[in-house]
């Protein structure tokens, strides 16, 4: 009972289409035709309810009554002693392996090459500052002392005429203190000595003291008659030593790597400068070649860096060397993808498998006691799990199966109502492949992707599209399968289903399956940061999206196989039948060259009202192209390719025989279609463009004769107007009835003068 339930409201809907069908043929069509309709399409239905519940309901064949969770039905002891491998205890040894395995390295040459690279350009830019900074020291140091001149050197104006300033009170000083020494008992000179004394000491820090009595005493040997180097030459030279330090600071300012140049490299010399070159060359190379990791915290870092510059002293030389190491070295140690998971690999199989003991006799589970996971192993060990086929939990799914049968047949009607039977069957077919696959293969790389674009290219979007949402809900009921598996391949399937109805060749669909491929990566990708976060499976990833390339490439092989088999008419298919290359439309333009332009013309105006009334464009077109192949038989019985000459009617002067060679064009017609293997969609547009017409011309012309010739009219009997109708039928679609009307209207223009 429960399994016709779903089949009520299809079956009435199958009648009303059949009713529908009927009056649109004005009753012409026998009863019997009609229940064979009806038959056929009960056949399918059932096929698909049975098929697709005993394709999906793969769980429910081998299902077990002493189920997990589930309270034991009785007591049960072990038969005999085993050793019953626990798979799930085992995976999570073998998954914690992989973690806890040490991931393999590998040196990265071109970290290392863009390292030495970097570090020459920083030396050079080095050198360049130092030949703007000059010479160090830029004096005498028996002049000045090293730390006064470079003291001096990168003071600013301001501070250079303090430091003068301050050189000449300590020249007054010594002159006061030499003169205090004179005049030892002079109140007013010591009394004016100690207030310069304090000034001095609250104004100036001690290099300011030190330089400015270094070039008092200068000051001093001056007045005192040593010529050697005067006071005013000092300060020349401090001054240009000033100017190339404010020039080298802006050109360091405006370096790339500003921070590899800090203010200790003003404060060394041209020989300390030299020993830097030479100990960041060397430690750059040992460092290197030991190899530096990901994520080693920034003082680890500097700590190894200092290591390496132990022939450098504490001071500006080892701050700066080390400063210019930092700013170029870099992780040069990578992970080895594939080793490492080759090594996480040979760790989870090294892994000892997890086995549950069981002694003869003992205890597996009380009754009443509810059923944990390692009962259950071993009652399933032993045979104890009582498995037998679900028919409640097939029910239940036949329900639902039968359910989307009904929904999917509601979409079909609304958005293709001329399927049939052969259509029904064959989205039967391709439906069936995806719990095929997913449990003999892997419900993560099923075929929906092939269904969506098979699907929606034979018979639409909608029908496509609802097609794969209906497949990929039900398959979980039946069949085990993660989400993060299953919604790559729905959203690759309905990318296939939505855009494939819109493509007009062979060659879209060829990108379509790379973009299909790309969606599933993508959608994998998204699900995988979402859900695993750092677990994420770059091999995954790259299984998915092959997989949407490998189904679309399934696809576009077998699409030319079905549309034949299947006798349908896709756009691909059309346009391809519509080539003026195919060798029927190449013999109709030689052959018959007047028919061939009257068939172009009728195709053009058919084409633009197809496209004003939304009908089949496509359709229209090709089926034009071939509705009058059949006057090849005797092309000069038309006047179209008669141009100009003698009417081959005029010879035979029998109008019965005229009208038996222009309807023979239409028998001679389906002929050629049939052996030219065109769909029956083209074939129709043969006999339907002339419907059950009158060839007036010779009716009229056979009534006259015999109104004219009683005797003749006495051999031939009455006349017979089906002798002069064409057998028809009349327009099934919409398609062929504007052909007809094309047809028609093309002929009488071209009969006006």
């Amino acid at each position: 009972m429960w399994m016709r339930l779903p089949l009520i409201r299809p079956l009435s809907q199958w009648f009303g289409t059949l009713l529908v069908y009927t009056a649109a043929r004005g009753g012409d069509m026998p009863p019997r035709t009609g229940l064979r309709l009806l038959s056929r399409r009960s056949v399918v239905a059932a096929m698909a309810l049975a098929s697709l519940t005993g394709g999906i309901g793969h769980r429910f064949y081998n299902d077990p009554q002493s189920a997990i969770g589930t309270p034991a039905s009785q007591a049960w002891y072990a038969p005999e002693g085993a050793r019953v491998l626990n798979p799930e205890a085992t995976q999570a040894r073998q998954a914690a392996a992989r973690t806890e395995s040490v991931k393999v390295l590998r040196m990265d040459e071109t970290v290392n090459q863009r390292a030495s690279a970097e570090l020459e350009s920083l030396l050079k830019e080095g050198d360049r500052l130092r030949q703007i900074l000059g010479a160090d020291p830029y004096l005498d140091t028996a002049v000045l002392s090293s730390t006064s001149q470079r003291y001096l050197r990168a003071l600013p104006d301001w501070e250079w005429l303090s430091v003068l300033e301050m050189a000449r009170r300590l020249s007054q000083q010594q002159q006061l203190r030499s003169s205090a020494s004179a005049n030892a008992t002079n109140p007013l000179l010591l009394r004016q000595l100690n207030q310069l004394n304090q000034q001095l000491s609250a104004q100036a820090s001690p290099l300011q003291l030190h330089a400015a009595s270094e070039l008092s005493r200068l000051q001093l040997r001056a007045k005192a008659g040593n010529r050697r180097l005067s006071l005013f030459q000092v300060s020349q030279a401090i001054q240009q030593a000033q100017v190339r330090y404010r020039q080298a600071q802006e050109e360091r300012s405006s370096l790339l790597q500003s921070a590899a140049y800090t203010q200790a490299f003003f404060d060394l010399s041209s020989e300390q400068w030299q020993q830097v070159r030479q100990a960041v060359q060397q430690a750059k190379r040992r460092l290197l070649a030991g190899g530096i990791t990901q994520g080693l915290p920034p003082e680890l870092q500097r700590g190894a860096v200092l290591a390496q510059l132990d022939g450098l002293a504490d001071g500006p030389a080892r701050e700066q060397a080390a400063a210019l190491l930092l700013s170029v070295l870099e992780p040069n140690l990578v992970v080895d993808a594939e080793q490492t998971r080759l090594q996480a690999e040979q760790a989870a199989n090294q892994v000892e498998p997890v086995y549950l003991s069981v002694l003869k006799g003992s205890l597996i589970v009380r009754a009443g006691q509810a059923i944990s996971y390692e009962d259950f192993l071993v009652l399933d060990h032993f045979g104890l799990t009582q498995r037998r086929i679900n028919w409640p939990g097939l029910a239940g799914l036949a329900m639902l199966v039968g359910g989307g049968l009904a929904l999917f047949y509601t979409v079909q009607v609304r958005a293709r109502p001329g399927m049939r039977a052969r259509d029904h069957l064959l989205v039967l077919l391709l439906s069936l492949t995806v719990p095929v696959v997913a449990w003999s293969v892997d419900p993560a790389y099923t075929s929906l992707p092939a269904v969506g674009l098979l699907t929606g290219s034979f018979y639409g979007s909608a029908l496509g599209a609802t097609g794969v949402v209906l497949l990929a809900s039900l398959l979980p009921i039946g069949i085990d399968v993660s989400p993060v598996g299953l919604l790559p391949a729905l959203v690759g399937s309905l990318i296939a289903a939505l855009s494939a109805g819109r493509l007009r060749s062979r060659e879209e669909l060829a990108r379509l399956g790379v973009g299909i491929g790309l969606a599933q990566g993508g959608t994998y990708l998204i699900l995988g940061l979402l859900i695993q976060g750092a677990g994420l499976s770059w091999a995954l990833l790259g299984m998915h999206a092959l997989s949407g390339v490998f189904w679309s490439i399934v696809a576009l092989g077998v699409s030319p196989y079905l549309e034949q088999v299947f006798d349908l008419v896709t756009p691909i298919r059309l346009a391809e039948l519509a080539n003026p290359n195919r060798s029927v439309l190449k013999r109709l333009a030689t052959e018959a060259p007047g028919t061939f332009q009257h068939t172009l013309y009728v195709a053009t105006l058919a084409e633009a009202a197809a496209r004003e009334l939304s009908c089949n464009v496509e359709l229209v077109r090709t089926g034009t192209l071939y509705h009058d192949i059949g006057k090849m038989h005797d092309p000069l019985c038309f006047i179209e390719n008669q141009m100009g000459g003698p009417n081959k009617h005029d010879e035979i002067n029998d109008p019965y025989e005229s009208s038996r060679l222009i309807k023979k064009h239409v028998s001679e017609g389906l002929v050629m279609a049939r052996r030219c293997q065109l769909p029956t969609a083209i074939r129709a547009f043969i006999p339907e463009h002339q419907g059950t017409m009158l060839i007036a011309y010779f009716y009229h012309q056979a009534r006259e004769r015999l109104a004219a010739d009683p005797h003749l009219a006495a051999q031939l009997g009455p006349l017979q107007e089906a002798d002069f109708r064409y057998d028809g039928p009349t327009p099934q679609s919409r398609e062929t009835g504007l052909v007809m009307l094309a047809d028609s209207c093309e002929a009488a223009l071209r009969s006006l003068k």
